[in-house]
């Protein structure tokens, strides 16, 4: 990061910040057209997300990473489930309980989603020079670094 004797470093900070803000939603947006294509819900694909990389949970785990109320989960997971994409079976660990998880469809599903988000990256970025792309690199091993402490 360079900064100007006119720029101290907190302005800069906060500049990259809303910069990279910005720059995730426009991403995420333009993605996200390629998830319509599934007809799935982007907070349903979240959770069949975190089922199919993640593994099995109970709906109160569920409403945590997803940051929802169990409501709002049982839902989700009732829509799921109804779809054919998880389900519902016996937690081993208590007998009251029950765990989600996804089916073979649904991660069949999750992992098409990912590959038309993926292609329709690796096109965008397919125009870039390679020091532009060797930079973009570098910017998400970055990324990857500040985000893996959450």
């Amino acid at each position: 990061m360079t900064t100007s004797r006119r720029t101290s470093p907190t302005r800069e900070v906060g500049r990259v910040a809303d910069r990279l803000h910005s720059a995730a939603i426009h991403l995420l947006r333009r993605l996200r057209v390629e998830d319509e294509a599934l007809g799935i819900s982007a907070p349903r694909l979240s959770v069949l997300s975190v089922l199919v990389f993640a593994g099995p949970k109970r709906i109160g785990e569920l409403a945590r990473i997803e940051q929802v109320e169990p409501p709002t989960m049982t839902r989700l997971v009732d829509a799921l489930v109804r779809d054919g994409l998880a389900l519902r079976e016996p937690d081993p660990d208590d007998a009251r309980a029950v765990r989600v998880r996804a089916t073979p469809t649904g991660a069949r599903t999750l992992r098409r989603g990912r590959a038309r988000r993926v292609e329709t990256l690796r096109t965008r970025l397919a125009s870039l020079s390679p020091t532009e792309l060797a930079a973009l690199g570098e910017g998400v091993e970055v990324l990857e670094r500040i985000l893996q402490d959450r």
